[in-house]
């Protein structure tokens, strides 16, 4: 797998000159150009990305639905994600991308604290789409983040880093934004989920649904999944599972003579003291006292 080690290269690969502080820069889409090399078939990086693309322009493939949206559109991607780009039909367009090495951020809290922007992991449909205010504000971080690039000293480290959070800390906000403006697509899609939760306790199959096999039905990542659902709901994926599992365990109990074995083996726990560890600590009973109180 080809490596993308430094942001010196990565400018190099789009016909840049050198960046001006070599752990971040901010550059400008409608100025690069993909040079022709074998390395965009399959590759990894050691920096973060950010990038809005102005003035988009077509359909959006976002989750499982297309959008007509020709405004900005602000996606993001970790170190170490396996990438590619098809040269024939990649376009720049007009924006930024805002990049930065990874080591930029040890000895600081946002090492830790970045693992927080669950948005790192989304997949590239999951874009967030802005506004118009919206977008003018992430510029204007982005163009302050670009100024200090170009004065180094003692202070530089801090003040970047400062930037970069309260960009990150937009993005949180305009992601529940979009999450809660979308109501009506958001609504069909928190129906479906709760619809494949229902088939597939009531398919008989005896394995516990795990919250990437749910997401992939419904062509999302987990952390988008579970960052809706938390934003709608106040529970994540894993959370909605387990408490569909009470559920139909509590419907079993009252309404069944099976063992709890029987019961924690046919809603696809290998280990019924798992299960029961589950319920107890869900219900505060154990589920032979959840019975007995209807018996």
């Amino acid at each position: 797998m080809n490596v993308i080690n430094s942001l010196s290269e990565f400018h190099r690969l789009l016909s840049l000159p050198e960046p001006h502080h070599p752990m971040v820069s901010v550059i400008n889409l409608a100025e690069s150009v993909f040079l022709e090399d074998d390395i965009w078939k399959g590759f990894v990086n050691r920096f973060y990305c950010v990038a809005l693309k102005r003035e988009a322009k077509g359909k959006i493939r976002y989750g499982q639905q297309h959008y007509d949206y020709d405004k900005g559109v602000l996606s993001f991607t970790a170190p170490n994600q396996v990438q590619q780009l098809d040269l024939q039909t990649v376009e720049c367009g007009s924006g930024y991308l805002l990049i930065f090495h990874q080591d930029f951020l040890l000895q600081h809290a946002l090492a830790s604290s970045i693992h927080q922007y669950s948005f790192f992991d989304y997949a590239v449909n999951e874009a967030l789409h802005l506004s118009t205010e919206e977008e003018d504000d992430l510029i204007a971080t982005l163009l302050k983040i670009e100024k200090e690039c170009k004065r180094i000293d003692k202070h530089t480290q801090e003040i970047l880093l400062t930037h970069i959070e309260s960009l990150l800390k937009y993005a949180n906000r305009f992601y529940e934004r979009q999450f809660l403006t979308r109501k009506n697509n958001n609504s069909a899609l928190l129906s479906k989920f709760e619809q494949l939760l229902d088939d597939h306790f009531n398919s008989g199959v005896r394995t516990l649904p795990t919250v990437q096999h749910i997401a992939a039905q419904l062509h999302l990542s987990p952390n988008y999944l579970s960052d809706l659902l938390r934003i709608h709901t106040g529970q994540n994926t894993q959370q909605h599972i387990h408490e569909k599992l009470i559920l139909k365990a509590k419907e079993q109990l009252s309404t069944t003579q099976l063992s709890v074995s029987e019961i924690a083996y046919s809603l696809g726990f290998e280990h019924a003291q798992s299960f029961s560890t589950l319920f107890k600590k869900k219900t505060n009973l154990s589920p032979l006292e959840f019975r007995q109180a209807f018996n």
